[in-house]
């Protein structure tokens, strides 16, 4: 993320060690009661938030400039003009926010990058575009292990690799903001391929690194408290490094688990035909697929191979072997559904006409969905029981959680109307129900992360829109819970 270490941390409330009452799933749509015995024992729920949109302090105690701190300088970026300069100041409240972190209640899911590149790795080597940024990430992951690992037992490597390559590098929407006729240059039939493939390649050196180096499992019992007493009276020593990690063993025995998130749009047929069947496929497969694809079998999907041939690059036998398997869980972070037709755009070619597919959000007038306050999210639950279950079929049922589910609201609600967010509940309510159901159709599911634990900056849409469960007053930044932040602490409490 930035030069200071980001740490997006997952806050989980209580593991609970419950019996498991999963219903019988009807079908997608059908809605019941909502419990904490809905889930299987030891079900983790918590919520979700990232350095770059709760810290602020863009500009102090050091920090160099991220490509974001520079995009955001440019007027009209966001509706409202908004910077994260300061946003909801968290930076502030560090200690406290990580003292509560290291409660014994509380277990910190920690993710190492969520967008916000080194604004001096662009400049000297065009950042995700360079195969030198894959060892530079590899020594930023080396440090946050190093420093946090004893506290840290779950690490994320990267943020939804695939929002970067396809708006940093495909469209413009997201920094460096380069595409095939952009101001700052770009390809957007080839870069987004490229910029990509090193994002997979830091993910799957970070993962064979943690593996080697801390997860270490081959490494004698942690020593006793008369051989620790031996070592600092005695000078006897019993900390031999190991020998595939040049560490001591009491080091590297962190023992944790390493994945990656990947956001997930599920993409319905607009019509049964088999051309919108294969449309659809092809949307999964250039969204999803693009990174599951090769982590779970070592290669990009045949539909993309076919369509993108030459521009898509190739890995080698080596780093195949490194990507193949390299994570622990998938995170799947997952909003919306969009139905998907058959549509070849011949204008020019890029990473999204490469789809061949036109999306949409209704179908013979009717939308997919309830519409939330962003143009974009539509309120489809059964969206997320597809998405899991098509995973689960396709990717050998990966380790899963939801890392971040959630719908906004506008940013000009103030108080107290703000925390009067029954929508927010009903969707949560909706789209977990469906989460249950999955789970109990096999997806090998453990968690579940609400976004977001504040109303926070939201990239592209600044402030004027709002997706937290707690109410931040921006003007004195105090904390207020919404209704939505008190009804998700009964279901994790298991309260009436």
């Amino acid at each position: 993320m930035a030069t200071t270490p980001p740490l997006l941390l997952l806050l989980f409330h209580g593991l609970l060690a419950l019996s498991m009452a999963l219903g019988v799933h009807g079908k997608p749509g059908d809605h019941g009661n909502l419990t904490r015995q809905s889930f299987p024992p030891g079900f983790v729920f918590g919520t979700a938030s990232s350095a770059y949109q709760v810290e602020g302090n863009t500009q102090n105690y050091g920090r160099g400039p991220c490509i974001w701190d520079t995009f955001l300088k440019y007027p009209g970026t966001t509706p409202d003009n908004s910077s994260a300069n300061v946003t909801v100041d968290e930076y502030n409240r560090y200690m406290t926010f990580f003292l509560c972190v290291c409660a014994p209640d509380i277990t910190p899911y920690v993710v190492l990058y969520h967008y916000d590149l080194p604004q001096v790795l662009q400049d000297q080597y065009n950042g995700w575009l360079s195969p030198r940024i894959v060892e530079d990430f590899l020594k930023f992951a080396d440090f946050c292990f190093m420093t946090y690992g004893d506290r840290v037992k779950n690490w994320f490597t990267i943020n939804e690799p695939r929002m970067m390559a396809a708006h940093g590098y495909g469209d413009g929407y997201f920094p460096p903001a380069r595409c095939t006729g952009c101001h700052f240059g770009g390809n957007s039939a080839t870069e987004p391929y490229i910029a990509a493939h090193h994002l997979l390649l830091a993910h799957a050196s970070a993962v064979k690194l943690y593996r080697e180096k801390y997860q270490a499992s081959d490494c004698p019992p942690f020593p006793s408290i008369l051989q620790i007493i031996l070592k600092f009276f005695f000078f006897v020593s019993n900390f031999a490094p190991c020998s595939s990690c040049q560490k001591t063993c009491f080091q590297a025995r962190q023992t944790g688990k390493i994945g990656i998130l990947l956001d997930f749009v599920w993409y319905e047929p607009l019509t049964p035909s088999i051309d919108d069947e294969f449309a659809a496929h092809r949307a999964r497969m250039f969204t999803l697929g693009w990174f599951l694809h090769p982590i779970t079998f070592g290669h990009y999907p045949e539909t993309m191979e076919k369509i993108v041939m030459g521009r898509l690059p190739n890995f080698t036998f080596e780093q195949s072997a490194m990507v193949k398997g390299s994570a622990d869980y998938i995170a799947i972070n997952h909003y919306t559904t969009y139905y998907a037709s058959n549509f070849v755009n011949e204008t020019h070619v890029s990473y999204v006409n490469d789809w061949h597919v036109k999306l949409s959000y209704e179908r013979n007038g009717v939308p997919i969905g309830k519409k939330g306050y962003s143009d974009w999210l539509y309120v489809v639950p059964w969206g997320l029981y597809k998405a899991l279950l098509w995973t689960k079929e396709k990717f050998n049922n990966p380790l899963m959680l939801i890392g971040e589910n959630g719908i906004d609201q506008s940013g000009n609600d103030s108080l107290p109307g703000g925390l009067y967010d029954k929508f927010r509940i009903e969707y949560f309510e909706k789209y977990l129900h469906e989460l249950q159901c999955a789970i109990h159709d096999g997806a090998n599911v453990f968690g579940y992360f609400a976004w977001s634990l504040l109303d926070n900056f939201e990239w592209r849409q600044g402030f004027t829109s709002k997706f937290g469960i707690v109410y931040v007053d921006r003007s004195t930044f105090v904390r207020y819970p919404k209704d939505s932040a008190r009804w998700f602490r009964k279901i994790i409490k298991n309260e009436s």
